[in-house]
C-alpha cells in the first residue's frame, strides 16, 4: 500500500491539492475528495471528520500509524494527523481503498 500511497500524497503535496490539520480538514471537507487520518487522531475528533465526510460523501482512509510517519510518507519534516487531498481521481482512490482493505 505504501508506495500507491506514498505515491498519491507526494503528487498532492507537488500540485498544492491537499489540506493539512484536523481543523482545516474538517472545516474544508466540502473542498476534499479523500481525507486520511493517522491512528494518533484521537477518537472522538476522527468520529466527526469521518461523520461530516460521510454527509459530504467524501472518501475516507485510516492509516494505520502515527502521524509521524503520516508526515514522512508525505515528504514533509512534520507530523501530519489529516490530510485531505482536493484533486485526486477516483479510480486513484478505489486503488488506495483496496490497497488499505487487504
Amino acid at each position: 500500500m505504501k508506495k500507491q500511497l506514498e505515491k498519491t500524497l507526494k503528487d498532492a503535496i507537488k500540485e498544492d491539492a491537499y489540506i493539512i490539520g484536523t481543523k482545516q480538514v474538517s472545516g474544508n471537507i466540502s473542498k476534499s475528495k479523500l481525507v486520511l487520518l493517522s491512528k494518533s487522531v484521537p477518537s472522538h475528533i476522527s468520529e466527526k471528520i469521518e461523520d461530516d465526510a460521510k454527509k459530504s460523501k467524501v472518501s475516507t482512509i485510516s492509516y494505520n500509524d502515527t502521524s509521524v510517519n503520516l508526515g514522512k510518507l508525505c515528504g514533509l519534516q512534520f507530523r501530519v494527523s489529516a490530510i485531505s487531498l482536493t484533486n485526486i481521481a477516483d479510480a486513484d482512490i478505489k486503488t488506495l481503498q483496496k490497497e488499505t482493505e487487504s
